[in-house]
């Protein structure tokens, strides 16, 4: 979500002079007009990892979804989109609701379904096209586990309690920051014609306060809860990954840093 000009508080972009000089890359390209798909999104990473790589640098992934870091990293092909088959079930989504396709997609690929949150249209809508299309599995597109070139990857963990006590504050901080402005400057961009910014945590619940549904307080707590569950998902999809070595992120300052660093200096498996 940060690569949309104008989501900076909800996504926590970091502003210019928090970079200390680093150049950050994929920041601010995209009107919040425009729909987001993951295989523009490989194109765009690999560009920047190489021309980083070619300058001597070591490139680092930050985030985040865990299929956009696969489609960077692995040897992922996406199927073809078919127009047709997409506006058909774009439409059915808009009839019946994300559940109703997610359970469909439960039937015809379980473990699709259990990657994909039930409230995510965009990605049943797509998973169910490339079934439609290809007559396989969504989930059989996805290859093993295996990098296209050589990489380190760091899943940071926290205990329960305080991860979800970290979200609660982040939200906080969000509503004290100017969430509120930052969400009605975009709406006014177009915000509600985004089909991918407009889902995004946080941007979803305030626009449903700007258009009466949600008082302030409900959006509020409706976004903790909406992270908390994506956080539990996320957890999930980066643990069924072999390769990630998982850090405590409870450690204060220099002992993870040293832990992240010894990682990344070991040798590669």
């Amino acid at each position: 979500m940060q690569l949309y000009r104008g989501m900076d508080i909800g996504t926590a972009k970091e502003p210019e002079p928090a970079r200390r000089g680093v150049t950050h890359h994929l920041l601010d390209i995209w009107p919040v007009t425009r729909t987001a798909n993951v295989a523009d999104y490989q194109k765009l990473a690999r560009a920047a990892i190489d021309k980083i790589t070619a300058r001597g640098r070591v490139p680092v992934l930050v985030g985040g979804s865990g299929l956009y870091i696969r489609a960077a990293l692995d040897d992922l092909d996406f199927p073809r989109t078919d127009r047709g088959t997409r506006a058909r079930l774009e439409s059915e989504l808009a009839a019946l609701g994300p559940a109703a396709l997610h359970a469909r997609l439960a039937e015809l690929d379980p473990a699709a379904a259990a990657a994909i949150l039930a409230s995510n249209g965009r990605r049943i809508v797509r998973a169910l096209e490339v079934i439609e299309i290809t007559g396989r599995p969504f989930s059989a597109t996805m290859p093993g586990y295996e990098h296209s070139r050589p990489a380190v990857q760091i899943g940071l963990t926290l205990p329960r309690p305080e991860l979800d006590a970290r979200i609660a504050a982040r939200v906080e901080a969000m509503w004290r920051s100017g969430f509120e402005a930052e969400v009605r400057a975009l709406a006014a961009a177009g915000l509600r014609d985004g089909k991918t910014a407009s889902r995004a945590l946080g941007y979803q619940q305030m626009l449903r306060h700007l258009d009466g549904e949600l008082t302030l307080e409900q959006a509020r707590d409706e976004t903790v809860r909406a992270t908390r569950r994506f956080a539990r998902r996320q957890e999930s999809w980066f643990r069924r990954d072999p390769r990630v070595r998982w850090v405590d992120a409870s450690k204060p300052g220099e002992p993870l840093l040293g832990e992240v660093l010894s990682y990344i200096g070991s040798p590669r498996p």
